[in-house]
């Protein structure tokens, strides 16, 4: 079986050496070039041609996200972008993973040469990954339509379907996830059912995600405080090293966050969000189980659906990996496999029902 081939693109020579030492120790990857500029990475990706790139988000001459916009609509390929852990890198990886690419790891902000060594098996194992997952041409045409937004004490039409307050709306995601997420909340109406989200990501990061979703969503996104209030028209995103979890108050749903250890290898754990809906509400929820790796959310998913809730994942075909959502449908706990792009249609049908 054929290596993959890997191009490293990072400006520091140290992250290139320590990169390289890492992805060739598994026998399965080869690192065929490095690059300490996009100008460098163009070249050597016609003369190369990698399998998948590793990208560094900050670099002098032309910045990652700008070359990685390139290089999705000109020469589409599986791209891991290496970030920095804080909230400006965390805004530039949301783009760079709306602009295409797979998936991300994040560099320590201090003592590289020590603590590098830490992500070796997430490096290698997202690059692994990367070279599976379905890569996709950047269409700058495709513009996302959002609904006016009710303020957050609006009053919500009587008439309306979906204006219950006893019901939930769970997500679950991975990689990929976050584009994802994405295009079911600019698709639901300002009354959906308060929405619970669990997408697997660093604490740095959710609270980026939870305002750029926001922005582009008719509900009201925020990330999960523990012991907020589930609203009706409102969603609410696991913080980024904690589990969410759903529990019932007398009349009202509450979020409860929990330091508990990783399930699955996740903190938050798609699992833990599940199982807790499936506890507390029961047959008045909805499940939705989307792109990721691994099968963090199976487990929970079936627990939903022996409560009595419907259950929804992700096609493979619209999927970043189809790793989770095809778990779920192997412990036969799925009740439809849908499209992403009609996943939300989907969701407004089983509430107005």
């Amino acid at each position: 079986m054929a290596k993959t081939k890997v191009l490293i693109v990072d400006d520091s020579a140290l992250i290139r050496q320590m990169l390289t030492e890492m992805l060739n120790s598994d026998p399965d990857l080869e690192v065929v070039g490095t690059a300490q500029d996009p100008y460098m990475a163009r070249e050597k990706i016609k003369a190369l041609n990698p399998d998948v790139l590793t990208l560094d988000v900050e670099m002098p001459r032309m910045d990652g996200v700008t070359f990685l916009g390139n290089l999705m609509r000109l020469r589409p390929m599986p791209v891991v972008m290496v970030s920095t852990l804080t909230e400006q890198g965390a805004d530039i990886t949301l783009q760079a993973l709306e602009l295409g690419a797979v998936d991300f790891v994040s560099k320590p902000k201090t003592d590289i040469a020590h603590t590098l060594e830490s992500y070796a098996e997430e490096i290698i194992a997202k690059v692994k990954m990367a070279a599976t997952a379905r890569v996709r041409p950047l269409d700058r045409s495709q513009v996302t339509v959002v609904q006016e937004k009710h303020s957050a004490d609006a009053v919500i039409a009587k008439q309306s379907l979906l204006r219950t307050t006893d019901r939930i709306l769970a997500i679950g995601a991975s990689t990929g996830g976050t584009e994802a997420i994405k295009e079911i909340l600019a698709r639901l109406p300002a009354d959906a059912p308060g929405t619970v989200i669990t997408q697997h990501i660093p604490a740095a990061f959710s609270g980026p995600f939870a305002k750029r979703m926001n922005g582009i969503s008719a509900m009201n996104v925020c990330e999960a405080q523990d012991g907020q209030q589930i609203l009706p028209g409102h969603a609410y995103i696991a913080p980024g090293g904690r589990h969410l979890m759903v529990e019932r108050n007398g009349a009202r749903y509450i979020c409860r966050l929990h330091d508990g250890p990783p399930v699955n290898r996740h903190r938050p754990s798609v699992d833990v969000m599940f199982r807790s809906v499936a506890q507390s509400a029961g047959a008045n929820a909805v499940s939705v189980l989307l792109t990721g790796m691994g099968d963090d959310g199976a487990k929970g998913m079936q627990e939903m659906h022996e409560a009595g809730a419907p259950t929804i994942a992700q096609d493979e075909k619209s999927s970043v990996v189809w790793g989770m959502p095809r778990e779920a449908v192997k412990l036969g706990c799925v009740d439809e496999v849908v499209s992403l792009l009609k996943i939300s249609e989907r969701i407004v049908d089983l509430f107005s029902k």
